[in-house]
């Protein structure tokens, strides 16, 4: 068997949605496990969080497994739904929607004797991606409260920059968004993760915790461990060879990088193929034994190079992690160009997802 892994740690999980509990004692939680629970495997991330309020989805499809699975808390689809053939699907699942556009309106108000679906209208107080324009939500709650078709309404919105603690855009998005739904009667959801930990005045009803759920940080300038957020993903494989180079021998393809003197060169079990990041460049670091050793040569589809100059005593078979415990996925996210989210959730279906608390 292959031996690239993600180690899964559902203590990790847990510690973190306590995590989310403490900044947000008295609100409900959603907790966002949309694609695939961040990597983390969809069911297998909401059976373990038996204490969120809600979980929040990117589709019908995802609601149905979820519920397929055993899960009875509400399920909300957070892009709504795409076509008003699903309509059906969410009242027989459960499933309560965004709504975020007229033309979703338009469907459930013509959606013709269905049971009642449970809406959150979206608003769109920044972000400038999907939501109705603020000025129009109480002709759009009204329309909705007399719509046979939909249940409960709720109120959202989203932060773009609440990540950062000195921005300004992000007060203001709450200052409105308090303003606007303060005489609706309805319940209302703001922060994301980053507005859970700094900014307490959108915690409101419902709170929407996605990337801190998984031990990733979501500050600029705050690490995970800075939150006291642990890694549930682990990604480790082991040496496949351990072979010994001679100065001037070109490692990987490209040949872009030569060995500066005689040295030991490992070779892991991982590739871009798995979810490991094509663009790590050179001198990212993997943990061996504890060690840290750096990336050499390209990455590619099934195999990765690194230097074991520092760790001559390696052998073949020995555990090696990409990232998770002992190596924030921030680190190797920042050092190849991107976000820690976009590596938890790329880690490939090829690669087995291993319940672990180690």
């Amino acid at each position: 068997m292959r031996p690239a892994r993600a180690l899964i740690n559902p203590d990790a999980l847990r510690h973190n949605f306590a995590r989310v509990r403490s900044f947000a004692s008295l609100t409900n939680i959603m907790a966002v496990v949309k694609a695939n629970g961040y990597g983390h495997g969809l069911v297998w991330t909401a059976k373990t969080l038996r204490d969120a309020s809600a979980f929040g989805v990117a589709s019908v499809e995802d609601g149905v497994q979820l519920r397929d699975a055993g899960i009875k808390q509400p399920i909300c689809l957070l892009e709504g739904f795409f076509q008003p053939e699903e309509l059906p699907a969410l009242v027989r699942y459960q499933l309560s929607s965004v709504v975020h556009h007229e033309s979703q309106l338009w469907d459930l108000e013509h959606a013709g004797k269905i049971e009642p679906i449970d809406v959150w209208v979206k608003v769109d107080t920044g972000m400038h991606r999907i939501g109705f324009p603020p000025e129009s939500i109480p002709e759009v709650i009204k329309r909705l409260k007399v719509c046979m078709a939909v249940g409960r309404v709720r109120v959202m919105s989203h932060f773009p920059t609440a990540d950062n603690r000195f921005d300004s855009a992000t007060p203001y998005q709450v200052r409105m968004f308090d303003e606007l739904t303060l005489n609706l009667n309805v319940e209302r959801s703001l922060a994301n993760s980053a507005g859970i930990v700094n900014w307490p005045s959108s915690h409101l009803e419902w709170v929407r915790p996605g990337i801190m759920l998984y031990g990733a940080t979501p500050m600029i300038g705050m690490s995970a461990a800075a939150l006291d957020l642990m890694p549930v993903m682990t990604l480790a494989s082991e040496f496949i060879a351990i072979n010994q180079r001679r100065k001037g021998d070109a490692v990987g393809y490209g040949g872009d990088w030569v060995c500066p003197e005689d040295m030991p060169v490992g070779v892991v079990a991982i590739g871009y193929g798995d979810g490991y990041p094509r663009h790590a460049p050179p001198g990212t670091p993997v943990l061996v034994n504890g060690v840290r050793v750096p990336l050499i040569g390209r990455v590619s589809m099934d195999m990765i190079t690194v230097d074991l100059r520092d760790l001559p005593d390696a052998k073949v078979g020995d555990s090696v992690v990409l990232w998770g415990a002992g190596l924030p996925v921030e680190e190797i996210a920042a050092l190849s160009g991107t976000i820690a989210y976009e590596l938890l959730c790329c880690v490939t279906a090829r690669v087995p997802r291993i319940e672990s608390t180690v």
